[in-house]
Parts: structure tokens; C-alpha cells; sequence
């Protein structure tokens, strides 16, 4: 029959219906081959009606759905699809089903077939009042391609779906989404029961049905075919999706699920090295595998269905991508992870920081990024003061984390955080600094006078306290800063049409600020071949350029808002993440090495971004900064401070300091334990932080200054 119907559309010119095909469509073949296939009678004959159904789909090129004679029985054979698993013709309910899906993707419109009447399960509660005359009138204007009007039963289109939103309020007990799992031991519930009579996206219930099945092929057969549907343009099936189908509860629960089968305690370096997932390629052998752990298993299917979630999300049309990840965060990281997240035991915080860590790195979707960011930072976007820095408590948790007694989970959380802060999200700088530093109410702001504004123009900022002149850095000599000279020939040459001084602090200035803030015995990089500025330029100007193309379409200012506009009268508070950096930052000298290279890492990327407050805040030594107020350079001029008074206590500074970096680059074999260790190892963090600083601010400076 396939074959006579193929010829014929091959001797006909295109789009004409032959004798053969009007035969099939008007004595309703198809729907005599669907009662057999039902009745399986004789045995194998659903086998045969499945692969029919497919082939002709597949092979002729004429549209065949539109014609009622043809979707209604497709969508009769849907509903068989999936009602029980791992039967005989599984193979051809799957084959079937996506080439229903494929021929959708290709005429979205025609999903409004299988968005099917709720006429009879309206009557049978006794509610088929609600139908209206003019819905009928609609549906009387309505025909097919073929010219046949659409009957009342098979057209309620969108409108059917608007009363479905009060039957969903019934208890559906069955909908039981519980998968199996041979290695997890999860049970699965009856099948059957699952598509209950209030279902009316059955082309969308039979695909979930199937990715239940345990065989793994048929599973992401059944994904492709989700992953088909959801993309689908029409708001009506959209809307049928998130409202009428299981959708978003699978997805949550089988996350929740295989979340749950975790191990409560992982190796954080398992999780984090554990190869990049894939949804569709999930097939691991423990036998095969050399780097096999306890927990691999189940880790590799939870990161890969969150994958499959997450790419969902992304190809999804809009209302539904909002409605999956809506359901993501509520359903999966607020019920399940949050308490994980907010427990007391040290093993179990490592664990789901660790976790939480890899789900940040992996999250690609622009919508469930979004629902991630207000899960981990809440949507807050007024400053913060110190009273209601609790106000969203995961958030203050994780931030206290930065500073817990245990530096393996300070390290874990700091490490989450600067993954976030690289996420193309604007939400999440705002949330952390930035809406703290709008009203620029850490600077004392004093009108200029006549005398200061003369001083100005003659190159140097009112105020600004000469470097030279400080206690502090009395020791040093002219030799141990860099000319504004040396910095230039370091970078491409400035342009020449750019005037020298635009107002902003002079940039050698600046950058030599930072280089003289660690005192010249305390430095032991210039002993040390391939440890100069140039490799942190060169970085600088590489990170700089990625985060300018992350930033440039949240329009940010190119100046610093003016200060006449600004509330200076406010108390200032830096906001709770950068209070705890400062904290740490100011511990330098007496924490361990890995903690210091973390926390500088971290302001380092903030120091990154292109905003002109968070320059200002953070790399603008000259900033008249409002009385008790911290910035980044005043906790660096403490801890030098410190530093200065210590390194008299310690005799051979300069020899070990210089041993214990050699030791760090692997210059030296290592040999007996030193004193002071931690204190040696923070210096030379510090002297790399404040050349990593000097680099960034030569950088923002020269890429601001070029045209």
C-alpha cells in the first residue's frame, strides 16, 4: 500500500492528490488500520500499524496532517504510545512519535491539532455549559486544508485550553513521575495511570511517558521529541505545555530524584573534574573506567539531566522556558538544595557548595541563569545596610561561607562566586556591589576653590595625598617605581590624537601607587626571572576585553555619575560580600596560601569590570574617601602597615622570602620547614595582588583612553 501510494506522488506534479490517496483519506483507512492496531489483532499488528503510520508520514511530501481523516487517527495512535513500558513495539512508538514531532517542527500550525478537546471530560464533570456560542460560531468558520469543516469534538484549539486551568486544580494522584533506574533503585509506578483523563497534549504525555523507559536509546528519542515540541512558536501550545501536561514536574522531580541518590558526601575535586556532561551521550561502564569513584554513577545522571533541563530551557519558546525554569527553582533548588546548602555539617556544606558550584559553571540558559541568580542572591536591588544584610538568608549564608572556620568551604564558596561573577547576568554585580556604590557615598566630596582648581590644572588631583610624602613609604627610592615611560612601552602606543590629561588621575600615578605599596624588602620578584608585569598585562588586557563584551549591553555609564546627584549624606556600607572580602583581604599575612590566592582572585575580577564606580572604588588610590570608610587600597596600606612592623621581628627576611617563592614555582626542591611560612607565603601574594592591580587599572586606563 506504502509503496503504490509513494509512486503514484512520484508520477503526480507536486502538491496533486492522486485517486490512491483520495481512496485512503476518504474511506478512512487509517482508521481502520488504528482499530486493528489497538486490538493488536492479530498479534503484531500494532507492530505493522506503528511503522505504516511512520513510513507514510515520513515518505510522502504532500501535507497529510491537516486532513481530519489523518490526524484524527494519528492522534488516537499517540495515545497508545507509552501507556506501558518495555513492550515489544517501544522501538516503533518512538519512531512514530518523532516524526509526528519533526512534521510539527516543520509547519508549527499544525500543533493545534493535537491540542485536543476537553468537550468530554467537561461533560462528564458536568461542565460543558462553559462552551459559549460564540465559541461555537469560531469553530464553525474553521476548516481543514481540505476544505471539510473541523467538527466541535476535534477543534477547541487554544480556547479548550483556558478551561483546563480549573480542572488542574483536581488531585491527580496518579501522576506519579517516579522513574526507574536500574543503578539508583528508584522504582516506577503503573504506567497506565499515568495519562488520566484531563490530558489533552497526549502527544506531549506519551513522550514522558517514554523517557521513563529503561531503555536508554528510547529515553533520549523521547527528549529529542520533547526537546522538538517545546520549541514550537504557537502561544497556544505553549501555554498547553506548562499548564496541562507533566512537563515541569518531570523534569523537577527527576532532578530532585537523582540529587537525592547522591552520596552525602563527594570529593569536591570529583565533582568538579568529573568530564563535561552530555544529555543524549549518558553511558558510563565502571569497569571501563580508570578514574572511577564512589558516586560516579549517579553523578554523571544528575549533571547529565540537568543538562538535558538546562538546553530544554534553552530551546524552549519563551512563556515556556520561563515556566520550566520558574518550576527548576522552586521545585529543585529552593525545596531540595536550599536546606543541603544551609546545614550545619562541614561535610555536607562542602558537598552541595560543590555542586551548586558545578551547576553554575554548566547553566547556559539565559532563563534558568536568571532563576539560579535569584535563588542564590534573591532580587533585592536597593543598598544593603548592615541591619538587613539577612534579608535573603541563602544569600548571607553563602556569604559567610567566604569566611568559614573551614578553609576548604571558604575556598569552595569563594570559587562559586567567581564563577557567577563571569555569568552574563547583570543582576548579579548589581545585587553583590554595584547598588551600593550608585550614590558614590564613600567619597568626601568638598566643592573646589579657586586655589584647588588652579592645582588641578596643573596636573595633580586636590586632596590626593603624594605617596612620596607618607610615613609609610618613606624607604622608598625613585628606582623602585616604574615611569610613566616604562608602563607605555609595556602596551601598545597610546593614541596620539588623545590629549595627556582628561581629568582622571594620572595612570602612571595610579599604577605606581599600587607597585610601591609592598616595601622593597619584602619584594622578592625581581630575583626571579619571567615574574614581571608583562604576563599580567597581558592577561589583564585579555580578561578586560571578555568582560567589556559581557557588559556591553547592560549600558552602563561611561563616567562616574555626578556628584551633585549623588546622596553623599547617606551612611556608607560596601555591602556584605565586600565587607567579607575586605576582611579576608585584611587577614592576608595569617591565612593559608590557597585561601589568599582565592580572595585575590576574586577582587581581582571585580576589579575587571568596566563600571566606573567599581574603578573608582577599587583602583583609584586618590579617592577622597568618606570618614570610616574602607576601599581596597586603604586595606592593602593597613596590612603593609603591619607587615612593616613584623618583617622587624623576623631576622633573614629577604633570604627566606625569596626561598620560600622558589619553592612555590618549583625552583627549588623543598627541604626543611621554615618559620613564619604563612606569613612569607602572604607577602608574595600580596606583592603579585598589587601588581595584578597596577596591570588592570594600566589597562582600563588605556582602553578608556583609545578611540
Amino acid at each position: 500500500m506504502l509503496d503504490i501510494l509513494v509512486q503514484e506522488e512520484n508520477e503526480r506534479e507536486s502538491g496533486e492528490t492522486g485517486p490512491c490517496m483520495e481512496y485512503l483519506l476518504h474511506h478512512k483507512i487509517l482508521e481502520t488500520l488504528y482499530t486493528l492496531g489497538k486490538a493488536d489483532c492479530p498479534p503484531g499488528m500494532k507492530q505493522q500499524v506503528l511503522a505504516f503510520y511512520t513510513k507514510l508520514l515520513g515518505r510522502i511530501r504532500q501535507p497529510l496532517l491537516p486532513h481530519i481523516n489523518v490526524h484524527r487517527p494519528v492522534q488516537k495512535l499517540i495515545r497508545l504510545c507509552g501507556e506501558v513500558l518495555a513492550t515489544p513495539t517501544e522501538n516503533e512508538e518512538i519512531q512514530f512519535l518523532c516524526i509526528v514531532c519533526a512534521k510539527l517542527k516543520q509547519d508549527p500550525y499544525l500543533v493545534n491539532f493535537f491540542l485536543e478537546n476537553k468537550l468530554k471530560a467537561m461533560a462528564f464533570q458536568g461542565s460543558a455549559s462553559v462552551i459559549t456560542e460564540d465559541m461555537i460560531k469560531d469553530q464553525d468558520s474553521v476548516t481543514t486544508d481540505t476544505g471539510q469543516p473541523v467538527q466541535p469534538e476535534e477543534m477547541l484549539g487554544a480556547a479548550g485550553v483556558e478551561h483546563m486551568e480549573k480542572e488542574d486544580e483536581l488531585p491527580q494522584q496518579a501522576d506519579d513521575l517516579s522513574f526507574s533506574l536500574d543503578e539508583l533503585n528508584v522504582t516506577s509506578a503503573p504506567e497506565s495511570s499515568t495519562a488520566g483523563p484531563n490530558q489533552d497534549y497526549n502527544l506531549v504525555n506519551s513522550l514522558l511517558n517514554l523517557t521513563k523507559s529503561p531503555d536508554g536509546r528510547i529515553a533520549v528519542k523521547a527528549c529529542e521529541g520533547l526537546m522538538l515540541l517545546v520549541s514550537l512558536p504557537e502561544p497556544a501550545a505553549a501555554k498547553c505545555l506548562t499548564q496541562s501536561t507533566c512537563l515541569c514536574e518531570l523534569l523537577t522531580d527527576r532532578l530532585a530524584t537523582l540529587y537525592k541518590a547522591l552520596p552525602q558526601s563527594l570529593d569536591p575535586l570529583d565533582i568538579e573534574t568529573v568530564e563535561a556532561i552530555n544529555w543524549g551521550l549518558d553511558s558510563y561502564s565502571h569497569k571501563e573506567d580508570a578514574s572511577a569513584f564512589p558516586g560516579k554513577r549517579a553523578l554523571i545522571s544528575f549533571l547529565s539531566w540537568f543538562d538535558y533541563c538546562d538546553q530544554l530551557i534553552k530551546e524552549a519558546q519563551k512563556t515556556t522556558a520561563v515556566a520550566m525554569a520558574k518550576a527548576v527553582r522552586e521545585r529543585f533548588f529552593i525545596d531540595v538544595m536550599e536546606p543541603q546548602l544551609m546545614q550545619t555539617s562541614e561535610i555536607g556544606i562542602l558537598t552541595s557548595t560543590a555542586l551548586l558550584h558545578r551547576i553554575v559553571r554548566q547553566v547556559t540558559s539565559d532563563v534558568l541563569l536568571q532563576e539560579l541568580v535569584y535563588f542564590i542572591l534573591g532580587e533585592q536591588r536597593e543598598p544593603e545596610t548592615l541591619t538587613d544584610i539577612n534579608r535573603h538568608p541563602l544569600r548571607h549564608r553563602l556569604i559567610e561561607h567566604c569566611d568559614h572556620i573551614s578553609d576548604e568551604i571558604s575556598i569552595m564558596t569563594l570559587r562559586m562566586f567567581e564563577h557567577l561573577l563571569q555569568k552574563p547576568n547583570e543582576h548579579i554585580l548589581y545585587n553583590l556591589v554595584l547598588r551600593n556604590l550608585e550614590e558614590r557615598n564613600y567619597m568626601e566630596y568638598k566643592p573646589l576653590c579657586q586655589e584647588d582648581k588652579d592645582v588641578v590644572e596643573n596636573g595633580q588631583i586636590a586632596g590626593a595625598v603624594d605617596l612620596e610624602e607618607d610615613p609609610l613609604f618613606t624607604d622608598l627610592s625613585p628606582d623602585n617605581t616604574l615611569s610613566a615611560q616604562e608602563w607605555l612601552s609595556a602596551s601598545p602606543p597610546v593614541s596620539p590624537e588623545h590629549p595627556k590629561n582628561d581629568g582622571k588621575t594620572e595612570v602612571h600615578k595610579i599604577v605606581n601607587s599600587f607597585l610601591c605599596l609592598v616595601p622593597d624588602e619584602a619584594k622578592s620578584s625581581y630575583h626571579v626571572e619571567g615574574t614581571g608585569y608583562d604576563t599580567y598585562l597581558r592577561d589583564a588586557h585579555r580578561q578586560f576585553r571578555d568582560y567589556c563584551v559581557i557588559c556591553l549591553r547592560w549600558e552602563w555609564p561611561g563616567s562616574p555619575r555626578s556628584l551633585e546627584k549623588c546622596n553623599l549624606e547617606a551612611s556608607f556600607f560596601e555591602g556584605h560580600f565586600l565587607k567579607v572580602l575586605f576582611e579576608r583581604m585584611g587577614r592576608i599575612l595569617d591565612q593559608p596560601y590557597d585561601v589568599n590566592l582565592q580572595v585575590t582572585s576574586v577582587l581581582s575580577k571585580l576589579s575587571l569590570f568596566p563600571h566606573p564606580h567599581i574603578h573608582e572604588y577599587l583602583l583609584d588610590p586618590y579617592v577622597n574617601l568618606a570618614s570610616g570608610c574602607k576601599s581596597l587600597f586603604s586595606v592593602i596600606v593597613r596590612v603593609v602597615g603591619d607587615l612593616m612592623v613584623r618583617i622587624q621581628r623576623i631576622p633573614d627576611f629577604t633570604p627566606k622570602l625569596l626561598l620560600v617563592r622558589k619553592r612555590l614555582l618549583g625552583l627549588e626542591p623543598e627541604g626543611p620547614i621554615i618559620d613564619h611560612m604563612t606569613l612569607l607565603e602572604g607577602v608574595i601574594v600580596l606583592e603579585e595582588f598589587c601588581k595584578e592591580l597596577a596591570a588592570i587599572a594600566f589597562v582600563k586606563y588605556h582602553t578608556s583612553a583609545t578611540p
